[in-house]
Formats: structure tokens, sequence, C-alpha cells
């Protein structure tokens, strides 16, 4: 598959020429491609915000490239209205971005800055709506009257309704209980499926990013650690612990297993994995006193 996203040894640096100068990315050159689900972890400062809002042309690189679809994000930059919307981001607690007097004004704000008539406006807003399960009753009530969970979903739906061809999602469940964590991620699964668009999920949540991502994007200390499929990564459970990141609780129980001389890989990375092979070797025990 051709990438969506490609970007050329590409940094960024804030405050550049003062005291303050910090670089949050350097050099980084990854291919995203399409239809992937891309985990994108890091500890904190690692530049995991600042690469995303490349993604779609918020932010300008002080070197390299961001190309999106083949074509230079900042080739044109009086164009660069057309980048954000072929490249949807919803930020950490996007329901603070919510504005209109309801539901339904917020969510078609983006796909009448498309300049869409009014009838495919009318259709993506239900749509979208829909699809966070957002039910009709509410499109004319104020966003502000929704729940938290509600209004997550809300914002969410006013990125989907312009049907981009990349979704980034940074944190999207911070905040939320486990409840609502799950509905969300797993209504942004369904939507990856449904459409077959790429998806780029931010999260400190290993348990999430194994449970849902297929790809997992590594950046430490504002470079690309690494960039595999997610038991590759996970294969390298001591190395993202040293760099302040966690792993799913089930990897750290399974290494712990392997250390002790069980027959169980300790690139276990979900739940299901693990019963398997504990089953299998309980089995084979059961079998051995026979």
């Amino acid at each position: 598959m051709p990438a969506i996203i490609k970007t050329e040894n590409l940094s960024h640096i804030y405050a550049r020429g003062t005291v303050f100068e910090q670089a949050a990315i350097e050099e980084v050159s990854v291919e995203i491609e399409k239809g992937e689900f891309v985990g994108v972890i890091g500890h904190t400062g690692s530049g995991k915000s600042t690469l995303i809002q490349h993604f779609n042309g918020l932010l300008r690189p002080t070197s390299g490239k961001i190309l999106v679809d083949g074509q230079d994000v900042w080739e044109k930059p009086k164009e660069i209205r057309k980048v954000r919307f072929k490249v949807g981001l919803v930020f950490q607690y996007p329901e603070y971005q919510l504005f209109e007097e309801t539901l339904y004004k917020d969510i078609a704000f983006g796909p009448k800055n498309m300049g869409l008539g009014e009838d495919e406006v009318d259709k993506r807003v239900r749509q979208a709506a829909a699809f966070v399960e957002l039910g009709e009753e509410l499109l004319q009530k104020s966003p502000f009257e929704l729940s938290g969970g509600q209004k997550r979903r809300a914002a969410i739906a006013g990125v989907i309704a312009m049907e981009p061809d990349v979704l980034i999602l940074d944190e999207p469940t911070a905040g939320l209980d486990p409840r609502g964590r799950d509905r969300i991620l797993g209504e942004i699964k369904e939507y990856h499926q449904h459409k077959a668009n790429t998806v780029l999920l931010v999260s400190h949540s290993m348990e999430d990013i194994a449970r849902y991502a297929g790809k997992v994007l590594v950046l430490n200390r504002s470079r690309v650690f690494l960039y595999d499929e997610v038991k590759a990564v996970f294969s390298k459970a001591a190395q993202l612990e040293q760099m302040g990141l966690s792993v799913p609780q089930v990897t750290k129980i399974c290494m712990r297993l392997s250390q002790a001389g069980m027959n169980i890989s300790p690139e276990t990375y979900t739940v299901r994995s693990a019963k398997e092979q504990i089953l299998t070797l309980l089995g084979q025990k059961e079998g051995a006193r026979k």
C-alpha cells in the first residue's frame, strides 16, 4: 500500500534563536500506509503532539518535509485548508472546542467550511452522529447539555463528518471512566473498519494500543525509536520500560513467567494469547501426571 503520510527528515524547533530553544522533533522520517491503524506512543515531551500537528499543517517544519498522499503539505501554503480537510485531528479534551448553539451546528461546522451543499452537510451530520451513537433527538440540543462522554463523542463526530482520509486522535479517552473509554475506542475501531481509512491513536495506555492498533510508532527524545507491528514493538518491552514507557500488564506477567522457566512467550501482548498459552501449559502438565 502507498504511504498516505510521509515525513522526510522532519524537525521542529520551538523558540529558535533564543535561550529557550528546544527541539521538539528531530530528523523524523516515517511512512504511514493507507488503511493502517497506528498507535503513537512516547514519554511526556517525546514530541508526539508536535509530530501529529505537522500531519495536518497546524505546525510548519523548521526543516524537512511532510507529504500527505504524495503532496508536500507546504508547497502551496494558501491551500493548507485542503490538507486539514484530508487529515482530521481530534485534540485531547476536544469537548472544550464545542461552541455552537446546537449539536447539529457543531457537527456541521466542518462540512460547511468545505463548501458542501446543504443536503450533503445534513447527510454527513446525521451519519456522523449515528456513528458515535448520538441519537437524532440530541441534535437540536445545546452541546453543553450533554454528558462528558457525549461531548467527547460529539467533538469526534465533528471531525468524522468531514470524512477525512486520515483521522488522528490525541488521547481521545483522557479523563473518561473505563466504560466511556471502551465505548469510544470501540466506535473508533468500528469507524476504521467501516471506512478502511487511516487512523492514528495517540495514547498512554499500552493496553489500548495493543488491543486496537496494527502498528506502533514509538518516539523517544524527539526521534523515532521504532515503527513496526504491535508484536515486534512489545517484544522490546525491556527497552520500552527503560524509556519510561509502560507495557501491557499481560506482557509483564508473561515476561516473569518466562523468566521463571515456563514455556510462555515474553512477547505476548493480548490476554487471549496469554490464556491460550497458559491453558496449553496446564494441559501438558496434566497429561504428564497421567
